[in-house]
């Protein structure tokens, strides 16, 4: 969590959150649940990868506190950029979330390896409201860590707060 997400929230400042998707409709329903939550936040929206990764290192002094990041973009995909956000002292420490349709256990075993934080299927807009809720949540909260590898994938339906209290 970037360092001052702390104070912002004490100062009801929103928090920072990036969206890395090349979908059109993908962002604009993001945009929409995050506005429908009880949490404030900001959103910046990144088309592709290329785009993600001169956003992050032109601001890598003020990075987001987290990073919704869509495997399936042009020009740079987003386990390529998830590579070089990690290998980049700079971003290595950003907490990123791939979201995406697609989710199988060979893409999840790579993707945890290379320290993503959660692999969480894009869904219909009630059940992303709730991981949201969630995961922002666990931000403000001081609890958002990374996960044991086998609470990685997040599956929206059966995923409960109480799970994730005990990462």
């Amino acid at each position: 969590m970037n360092p001052s997400t702390s104070e912002s929230l004490k100062n009801n400042i929103p928090l920072n959150i990036l969206l890395a998707d090349d979908d059109k409709d993908d962002r604009y329903f993001f945009d929409r649940v995050l506005k429908e939550i009880s949490i404030p936040t900001r959103l910046e929206v990144v088309k592709d990868g290329d785009d993600l990764m001169a956003y992050l290192i032109e601001n890598s002094n003020k990075l987001p506190d987290v990073l919704f990041l869509d495997l399936n973009m042009p020009k740079k995909n987003g386990s390529e950029c998830l590579s070089e956000i990690r290998k980049n002292e700079k971003l290595k420490h950003l907490p990123v979330i791939i979201y995406s349709t697609h989710m199988d256990e060979k893409n999840a075993e790579i993707l945890y390896g290379k320290g993503a934080y959660y692999y969480i299927r894009k869904t219909n807009m009630k059940e992303l409201a709730g991981v949201l809720l969630i995961i922002l949540s666990l931000l403000i909260e001081h609890e958002f860590v990374r996960p044991v590898k086998d609470k990685f994938v997040f599956f929206d339906q059966s995923f409960r707060v109480s799970k994730l209290k005990t990462i």
